[in-house]
């Protein structure tokens, strides 16, 4: 209650009649009257000045109603007011949410991105949109058929945008499932209270093929006479608006190819095949940010050859040899030229055939070429080189556009039908002293052939057929005089032989003809006498190898050697030496033994073997030395630890969906005489045990997989422990970088 005055009320909508406020009369006023927007329910009792309400309040047919009261006297006149009373209508949740449309039909592409809307709903609400009577939150109740414990859709909860899940992008695939039902569902109060009013609808989706592929092989043709830059090709992003750019796989000085604003590929410059014949590149679509919007496509040409090279002579001149006893049909050589346009193509196929024969005599086709080999055969009898020791061909090479000529001189060679004689039988005797250094000329001998000088009938290959066991001699012949030198090949000994009664045969590299051997003009003999010199003492063995563990410890015996002197006097241990090696690792005793003396370990990853030189005196004439290679090959100890292969690096592509797999290897330092046996696990971290996972593949590599789906793009580090399962067995803990990238198509980090 209280006097006449302005007043503003704030009703809440609905709830019936009911009492608002009531006026006190003052005198002399009798009464009150009210105008205004009453709309047949809001009025005043005129004795007693209440102001009422009879009806319900609809914010959402008036939000504001204003009226005017006023106090009356007896006669009717106004005694005070008009005063405005002003009704404010407050709003209350009670009005659903509704869509826009009953249903709602959409397209998404294979492999669209994650989180990129491809279709919205739309949903309005009555309330106040000043209150969260009207704030609208939207989800997906269900999704028909749903093959993964995961959606494949998702939803914007504000703005009603549905794009595909991380799993959708990389599952979606028209060929498996081509349509879906989603049941989406939009709540008032910004869906945080149980009492909000909820609508839903069906969205049917249909699934179709990713526009974004990369074309099939493009085949251009090279030289091509149109005029440039043309159209080769085409991409399409399923995204509107992005930014198509080419990537080069290879470092050229300048690629060829070009990609418009819309997707059009084109070759910039005529090509030639003969320069190169494929190309390969990327073609990437960006947003306006710069981000990649799909994986790189790999781009493939090649260049189709035309018939634009003639044939080539392999040689300017081809020179073939025939024996004059060379039967008809005989293959006697082939003509060889070549054609740079595609191989085992109808461009470089190649024919041949004889165009002229020089001297025509005594007929005028001798020789008969294989058309499509080159292959020279003699066509009847055999040539004879009193009638003509020469012939001149010219072949001609065609492909199917051009020819050329390729000149052939053909060689008639006397057959073999001398044989060599020598010019002494016996060349008598020759005294060497035991010690005569290898390689020094001891006789020269000479033998004659009748064939025709400079070819194979007449070069004469001198050799020891009798008397050298050993080969202690050896014969080299001069080309140019047929003249024969026997050298010493082998350290002569006296001891073991002092003379050697040698029996010397002259042959000819190009084989007898029939009827015709050799005989013993063909042989000749030499005495070689071998006379004593004080020799040098000797070792058992020309070479001693042992095996001993790495890190022996100090005078640890390692091997023993045996020496003789050949004219029998007494031998000792003069020096040692090591090769290949600072600092001294063993030391020699007079009785042969080799000890191991160096203090510090010896150790298979710096060295694998020592190698030692030990030198020797005749105790009669200390002049005469000897000395013998000794090789200590150490034995590896497991005393290294084992450690991850960095050869190639470890990746998954993003977006990873969980499971996925890849190998990795372990190495260790150590010698593996048979082969390695690795275990692999995870360390007992909680993140990596929830992260990864590890499973064996062979003795050297395990898989490391993916346990879910919720990956960042960045690096990770994997804390993996190794154990090598050697004597003693030595474990590692390593962190394996494992880098979570975008690939291209060719599943590789772009």
């Amino acid at each position: 209650t209280g006097p006449l005055k302005d007043m503003d009320f704030s009703v809440q909508e609905g709830g019936g009649p009911r009492i608002l406020h009531q006026f006190k009369l003052e005198p002399p006023a009798v009464s009150f009257r009210t105008s205004g927007e009453k709309d047949g329910i809001i009025d005043i009792e005129p004795r007693t000045g209440i102001l009422y309400i009879n009806g319900s309040l609809d914010w959402e047919t008036k939000q504001v109603h204003k009226l005017q009261v006023e106090s009356l006297d007896e006669s009717g006149k106004t005694v005070k007011g008009p005063y405005a009373v002003t009704i404010h209508v407050e709003d209350i949740n009670d009005n659903p949410p509704e869509f826009n449309q009953t249903k709602y039909y959409g397209v998404v592409r294979q492999n669209s991105r994650p989180g990129k809307p491809f279709m919205y709903v739309h949903a309005t609400d009555r309330d106040d949109p000043t209150t969260l009577h009207a704030q609208l939150s939207y989800s997906i109740l269900h999704h028909f058929p749903n093959p993964y414990a995961e959606m494949l859709f998702q939803i914007d909860n504000a703005t009603g945008a549905i794009s595909p899940s991380r799993k959708g992008s990389y599952y979606l695939d028209p060929q498996k499932q081509d349509s879906f039902i989603l049941v989406v569902s939009v709540k008032d109060m910004a869906g945080t209270t149980m009492n909000a009013f909820t609508s839903s609808v069906d969205v049917i989706i249909t699934v179709k093929e990713s526009l974004w592929k990369a074309p099939p092989i493009i085949h251009i043709k090279e030289n091509s006479t149109q005029v440039h830059p043309v159209n080769i090709s085409k991409v399409q992003s399923n995204e509107p608006g992005v930014i198509y750019g080419i990537f080069e796989k290879e470092k050229l000085p300048r690629l060829p190819f070009s990609i418009s604003e819309n997707g059009d590929i084109y070759v910039t410059q005529p090509l030639d095949r003969e320069e190169k014949d494929t190309y390969t590149f990327f073609v990437v679509s960006k947003d306006n940010t710069g981000e990649l919007v799909d994986k790189p496509l790999q781009i493939h040409i090649i260049v189709d050859d035309i018939n634009d090279n003639p044939p080539v002579c392999q040689q300017d001149l081809t020179i073939i040899e025939v024996q004059e006893n060379e039967k008809g049909g005989s293959n006697i050589g082939t003509v060889l030229a070549t054609d740079m346009d595609e191989k085992d193509s109808l461009n470089s196929r190649l024919h041949f055939q004889i165009q002229s024969q020089e001297p025509e005599f005594p007929s005028n086709n001798l020789f008969y070429i294989q058309q499509d080999t080159g292959t020279l055969l003699l066509t009847g009898r055999s040539l004879n080189k009193r009638e003509s020791a020469k012939y001149f061909l010219k072949v001609l090479v065609t492909d199917p556009q051009f020819e050329t000529t390729c000149n052939v001189e053909v060689h008639v060679i006397d057959i073999n039908d001398q044989i060599p004689i020598f010019k002494n039988s016996d060349y008598g005797s020759v005294t060497l002293a035991e010690d005569t250094p290898i390689g020094s000329v001891i006789l020269e001998i000479e033998a004659t052939d009748g064939d025709e000088p400079a070819t194979g009938s007449s070069l004469i290959i001198y050799q020891v057929k009798e008397g050298d066991p050993n080969n202690t001699f050896t014969i080299e012949t001069d080309s140019e005089t047929n003249r024969g030198f026997i050298r010493i090949n082998k350290a002569l000994d006296f001891e073991t032989m002092p003379v050697y009664n040698l029996v010397i045969n002259a042959t000819n590299p190009e084989p007898l003809v029939e009827g015709v051997k050799y005989n013993a003009s063909s042989l000749t003999t030499l005495k070689v006498s071998v006379t004593n010199v004080d020799e040098p003492p000797a070792f058992r063995k020309p070479f001693y190898r042992t095996e001993v563990s790495e890190g022996i410890p100090v005078n640890t015996l390692v091997m023993a050697v045996e020496a003789y002197d050949p004219e029998g006097d007494s031998v000792r241990v003069s020096k040692m030496v090591i090769k290949g090696l600072q600092g001294k690792y063993a030391q020699y005793l007079a009785c042969g033994k080799i000890l191991f003396l160096q203090k510090n370990y010896l150790l298979v990853e710096d060295v694998h073997s020592v190698k030692l030189c030990i030198l020797l005196n005749s105790t009669d004439n200390a002049a005469q030395k000897s000395k013998v290679s000794l090789t200590l090959h150490l034995l590896d100890v497991n005393d290294n630890y084992p450690q991850i292969a960095t050869d190639y690096p470890t990746f998954f592509c993003y977006p990873v969906s969980g499971g996925e797999r890849t190998l990795i290897q372990a190495t260790d330092a150590d010698e593996q005489l048979f082969f390695s046996k690795f275990t692999f696990s995870l360390a007992d971290e909680m993140n990596a045990r929830n992260n990864w996972e590890i499973s064996k593949f062979n003795a050297t590599h395990a898989y490391l997989s993916l346990k879910h789906g919720n990956f960042e793009e960045k690096v990770y580090d994997v804390p993996i422990i190794l154990n090598d399962n050697g004597k003693p067995p030595l474990e590692n803990k390593v962190n394996l970088k494992v880098s979570i990238c975008k690939c291209s198509t060719e599943n590789s980090c772009f």
